[in-house]
C-alpha cells in the first residue's frame, strides 16, 4: 500500500515521517494517510481512498481546497513572478485591503508564518512599551517561539509534554500564565507584575485547547488592566482571523486590540502571516523606528495573489459566512442531540466555522484545566471510527474541526450518520 510504503520511508529522512508532529497520528496509535489530492471538501490518498475534509489545511482553506479562482491567481501572477524580494503592488493591494477592512489596523506587515506574526508582534509590543514581561494564557498556543512554548495548547497538549526541550530558562522567564477566562488571575498577575508587563497576548476564539471563546467580560478585564498599566493587548487571530467572521474574533467584542496577527486563511492556502494595529504602534518598526523585523519572503507575489483572491471572494460574497453558520449550527445540535439521547458526555464548542466536541460529563468548558478532564481515550475511539467511515477529522482532543463554503447539507447529514455510528457503540 503506497500510505504505508511512503510513510515508512519518510520517517527515514524526517523525524516522525513529518514536518509538523500533529501530522504523526501518533496518539491515535496509526500511520496518518498520505494525502495526494484535494478538490472542494473531498481529498484522496496515495491508496485513492476519500475523505470528507473537516480539517482543511488546519483552518486556512475556507474557500475549499483548489478553489478555481484562488488557483487561477497563483497561475497567472507565476507567469510573470516568483519572488524578488523587493516592494511590489501586490504587497500594496493585500496590505490596503485588510487596513481598509479591518477596524482595528491602521498599518500592516507582512510575514510568513503565524510563528513569524506572533513573536515579531510581541517584539514589537516590548520595544514600545519598554516593557519585558507578557501574559499568555495556559492552553493558548501562538507558534513555536521559545517564549511561548509554556503552558501551551495544540500540538504540545497532544504530546503530553509541558514545555519544550531546548527552550531555555533565561528564554521563558519574562513570560507569565494566566487563566483563560478567569479575570482574578488577570487581575491578581497584574497586581504584582503590571508595572513590568509589555502586552497581554491572547486568542479571542482559541483554537488551540479546542475551541473556546473569552468571555466578553474576560475581554473587558484585559483592556482594563492592560490601558490600567500601559500594556499592549493583542489578538492572535492566526486561526479565527477572516473565519469566525469576515471581520474575524474582534468583531465579536466591545473592545478592541491594539495589535492583531494573522495567517492561516489571508494565504488562501499558501505559507504567510502579518501583524498590525494603530499606527503610533506599527511605525516603531524599522525602517521608521528601533524594533527591527525583516524577511527576504515576506510580501511574496504568489502568496499575495493567492490571498488578494481569497479575501477579495470573501468579501464579495458574504452570505458564504450565512452558509457556513447554518451548516455549523445544524452540526453543533445534531452532534449534541445524538449524544444526549445515547448517554454520551460532550460538550459541543462552536463559534462560526470553528467547533470542537469535547468528551466530557461537565457542563461546559471554558478553560485548559476543563480541557485537561476530558476523555482522551474515547476521542481517540471516535477519531478511528471517523476515520474509517471516510471523515478527515483533527487527531487530537485540543484541535478544532473546520467548515468551509464547499461544506453542504449532505456532508453534515453524512459526518452525524457516522457520529451516530459511534455514539451507538459507545452507548453499549
Amino acid at each position: 500500500m503506497m500510505n504505508e510504503k511512503i510513510f515508512e520511508e519518510s520517517k527515514k529522512y524526517m523525524p516522525g515521517g513529518v514536518n509538523s508532529p500533529v501530522r504523526c497520528f501518533k496518539d491515535m496509535g496509526i500511520n496518518p494517510p498520505v494525502i495526494k489530492s484535494g478538490n472542494g471538501v473531498i481529498i484522496k490518498d496515495e491508496d485513492g481512498n476519500e475523505y470528507i475534509d473537516f480539517v482543511l489545511a488546519w483552518g486556512p482553506l475556507i474557500l475549499g481546497h483548489c478553489d478555481v479562482d484562488v488557483v487561477n491567481a497563483i497561475n497567472e501572477e507565476s507567469k510573470i513572478a516568483l519572488a524578488f524580494g523587493a516592494p511590489t503592488k501586490l504587497e500594496l493591494e493585500v496590505s490596503k485591503f485588510m487596513c481598509e477592512n479591518l477596524d482595528t489596523i491602521d498599518m500592516i506587515r507582512m510575514v510568513n508564518s503565524g510563528t513569524e506574526a506572533t513573536m515579531s508582534a510581541i517584539k514589537l509590543a516590548r520595544g514600545y512599551t519598554k516593557k519585558n514581561k507578557i501574559v499568555k494564557f495556559a492552553g493558548c498556543y501562538h507558534g513555536h517561539f521559545d517564549g511561548f512554548l509554556v503552558e501551551a495548547g495544540s500540538g504540545v497538549l497532544t504530546e503530553g509534554i509541558a514545555g519544550s526541550q531546548g527552550v531555555p530558562e533565561d528564554s521563558i522567564k519574562n513570560t507569565l500564565i494566566g487563566i483563560y477566562n478567569d479575570e482574578k488571575s488577570m487581575e491578581d498577575l497584574f497586581s504584582k507584575y503590571g508595572d513590568d508587563i509589555a502586552c497581554v497576548i491572547i486568542e479571542p476564539v482559541a483554537g488551540n485547547m479546542g475551541v473556546i471563546k473569552a468571555k466578553d467580560s474576560f475581554i473587558k478585564t484585559l483592556r482594563r488592566l492592560c490601558d490600567e498599566h500601559g500594556a499592549l493587548l493583542i489578538f492572535d487571530e492566526v486561526m479565527s482571523g477572516f473565519r469566525v467572521a469576515f471581520k474575524g474574533a474582534q468583531s465579536l467584542f466591545e473592545e478592541k486590540p491594539d495589535l492583531v496577527t494573522y495567517a492561516k486563511i489571508m494565504g488562501g492556502g499558501l505559507p504567510c502571516g502579518a501583524y498590525g494595529g494603530k499606527r503610533e504602534i506599527m511605525e516603531h518598526l524599522s525602517p521608521l523606528g528601533g524594533v527591527y523585523q525583516a524577511g527576504t519572503m515576506s510580501g511574496n507575489p504568489i502568496v499575495m495573489a493567492a490571498g488578494l483572491a481569497t479575501l477579495t471572494k470573501l468579501k464579495n460574497n458574504l452570505d458564504g459566512y450565512d452558509k457556513i453558520e447554518a451548516l455549523g449550527k445544524k452540526l453543533e445540535e445534531g452532534i449534541a442531540r445524538i449524544s444526549e439521547e445515547n448517554g454520551i458526555g460532550s460538550v459541543v464548542n462552536r463559534v462560526g466555522g470553528m467547533m470542537t466536541i469535547f468528551f466530557t460529563d461537565d457542563s461546559k468548558v471554558e478553560s485548559y484545566e476543563d480541557v485537561k478532564k476530558c476523555d482522551g481515550e474515547r476521542f481517540k475511539r471516535y477519531f478511528l471510527h471517523m476515520l474509517n467511515e471516510g471523515f478527515n477529522i483533527p487527531p487530537s482532543q485540543f484541535e478544532a474541526v473546520f467548515l468551509s463554503v464547499k461544506h453542504t447539507e449532505e456532508h453534515i447529514d453524512k459526518f452525524l450518520k457516522a457520529f451516530e455510528g459511534f455514539a451507538k457503540k459507545e452507548a453499549k
